[in-house]
């Protein structure tokens, strides 16, 4: 038995029938034509089936909304490379020479791809069943962790929220300035609110950054102005 077939029985707790698919799963496309982007594909659609699957009976109550954000917290990259770590996943990987002097094996993204693409192999081998218990063991302890889901609300969100709920217009955002090399952008973006004639500035190295840097900020204005 190879040592990443050996890998998957500990970590997985999945016996492979067709190694060839775990070492396709395992393979980033700097190594080989024949890579583990398609199966990232396939991994990527299952997965999003079966955490929604999950939430879904998980929190009978919850809207739809709610259940989106959720399973977004679940599935985002950060989240994917966090779990490939926890698997001792960067040991498997096969990669080309330059992206492994590079130190590509613990870039976040080349994880987070490839556990998605470890879970299409899953798929591919053992069928629905089996890729679906793979899924609940590899995300039951952060099924259980998850936060509110009011919690994870981003800052646009919540203030879109707080102004509907008081019968005010939605917020006006619009770029200011825009500065720095293409690749090192720094964006300013302005909120306005013309009920409340609130106006603040937001900053960040994208627009979506700037935009819920300036919605934070307004957040907090009128949090202050309902306290005062």
């Amino acid at each position: 038995m190879t040592t990443r077939l050996r890998w998957a029985e500990q970590h997985l707790q999945y016996r492979f029938r067709s190694p060839e698919l775990l070492e396709r799963a395992l393979t980033h496309r700097s190594a080989a034509r024949k890579n583990n982007e398609r199966l990232e594909f396939l991994g990527d659609s299952f997965l999003n089936f079966a955490v929604a699957r999950q939430l879904y009976e998980r929190h009978p109550l919850a809207p739809e909304g709610d259940l989106s954000r959720l399973r977004s917290a679940l599935v985002k990259g950060a989240t994917l490379a966090e779990l490939g770590r926890d698997l001792e996943l960067s040991p498997q990987l096969i990669l080309g020479p330059g992206e492994h002097s590079s130190g590509g094996a613990h870039r976040d993204s080349t994880l987070g791809n490839a556990v998605e693409a470890v879970i299409g192999a899953v798929l591919l081998d053992g069928g629905f069943e089996a890729a679906d218990a793979c899924v609940t063991r590899l995300f039951s302890d952060r099924l259980e962790q998850l936060p509110d889901a009011d919690n994870l609300k981003d800052a646009k969100t919540k203030l879109q929220e707080y102004l509907q709920g008081r019968g005010l217009s939605l917020p006006v955002y619009t770029v200011r300035s825009v500065s720095g090399e293409p690749h090192r952008q720094s964006f300013v973006v302005v909120c306005e609110v013309a009920e409340t004639a609130a106006c603040v500035e937001g900053h960040g190295q994208s627009r979506r950054e700037a935009e819920q840097n300036a919605a934070d900020r307004m957040l907090s204005i009128h949090d202050r102005d309902e306290k005062s």
